[in-house]
């Protein structure tokens, strides 16, 4: 079948899938993952001066690419299924856009050549690629990670194999998983002396996904490094410490309640993106995209984020007061007045960051 997305019109598999059947698929809950790429990358060609080559490293049908490509990218796509590599060539030519189309593993084809961006968007883990990825991209560098159970700590040993982290399942699970996320390629590139600098980061649905700034150079890698560190959490009262260093150095016991912690990491504990580039990108955004209005919000709130580490979801505190939850902009308003900031956060309504301690929450929004 064929569907229009942005404006392009591509022919996809009769059935939309999430990729977890064999062969190409296409998912259309993805669109918004796509749509926020093709903004990113205007806002980094705009930003960051000349920008043209574009890789595409696992294209299944190809509508990235051809998305790129309609966008004035200089592209290249790569898979190795050989019904992804035929329909993605069709999907360039029905679309009068110039495409390289490769039957080829994106691990080779990265270690082969360079690009201005390269964009790693598999089913699954996109650890495999990481090393050929940071060495391959010259400016910009896209990670979707769909693997997020073991990310968040649900899947504990699958996570600790994949990522080289502790993860914990905490109710910032979806936060959990996106600094195990960039730590794992912010190390990864690291041993290539690349600095990869996270800009623009979400989680949304089922995956997580982070755009890197990467520039060459052991000090610039080093630098990020006093950004990686580990977050002591107690499961009981919700306390959490947030302490930077290569070496974990946890608490006893919990200084709230006196419980036992769980402590996770290295996880990234440096900001997730960058205010001006997600302005930028919200900009981007045009009224051909799908979910330009889902986008916008999105942007706009991550925008807005405070750059903590972890966030408390409001209502998961109040069933610990054993109280009823107030709204959510009154419950901000005390905590700014008790003088602390706080932001809404995009993982999720009841979510929100703060530079205050759970004790000094509870001090702050309770009668």
């Amino acid at each position: 079948m064929r569907v229009e997305e942005g404006n392009v019109e591509v022919e996809v598999p009769g059935e939309a899938t999430d990729g977890k059947e064999d062969g190409v698929f296409y998912n259309p809950e993805m669109e918004l993952n796509r749509d926020v790429t093709v903004a990113a990358l205007r806002a980094y060609r705009e930003g960051d001066g000349p920008a043209d080559s574009y890789l595409d490293a696992t294209a299944a049908s190809g509508i990235r690419g051809v998305r790129a490509a309609a966008d004035g990218w200089d592209v290249t796509t790569c898979d190795v299924d050989p019904e992804a590599v035929e329909l993605a060539g069709d999907n360039f030519e029905h679309n009068d856009l110039d495409g390289d189309v490769r039957h080829q593993d994106a691990n080779v084809r990265m270690h082969q050549q360079r690009y201005d961006v390269v964009d790693v968007d598999p089913f699954g883990t996109p650890i495999p690629f990481a090393d050929a990825a940071a060495r391959s991209a010259r400016g910009l560098l896209c990670i979707t990670a769909t693997d997020t159970a073991p990310l968040c700590g649900a899947h504990f040993m699958s996570g600790v194999r994949k990522y080289g982290a502790v993860p914990r399942n905490t109710e910032y699970h979806a936060e959990m998983g996106l600094r195990v996320l960039v730590s794992a390629l912010v190390r990864t590139a690291g041993k290539f002396d690349v600095a990869a600098t996270p800009v623009l980061s979400h989680v949304t649905d089922h995956y997580a996904r982070t755009y890197l700034r990467v520039t060459e150079g052991a000090k610039a890698a080093n630098d990020l490094f006093d950004d990686l560190g580990y977050v002591d959490h107690c499961q009981h009262c919700l306390f959490r410490r947030a302490d930077r260093g290569l070496v974990a150095d946890p608490l006893e016991e919990c200084p709230h309640c006196g419980r036992h912690l769980q402590t996770a990491g290295p996880l990234w504990l440096g900001p997730a993106h960058d205010a001006e580039f997600v302005d930028a990108v919200r900009e981007q955004i045009t009224a051909e995209m799908g979910t330009a209005s889902r986008a916008r919000d999105l942007l706009d709130t991550i925008g807005g984020e405070l750059h903590e580490p972890t966030h408390y979801d409001q209502h998961r505190l109040y069933k610990r007061w054993g109280e009823s939850a107030i709204g959510m902009d009154e419950f901000l308003e005390k905590l700014q007045d008790a003088g602390f900031q706080a932001s809404r956060t995009h993982f999720g309504g009841t979510t929100f960051k703060t530079t205050a301690g759970v004790a000094e929450i509870a001090d702050a929004v309770r009668e």
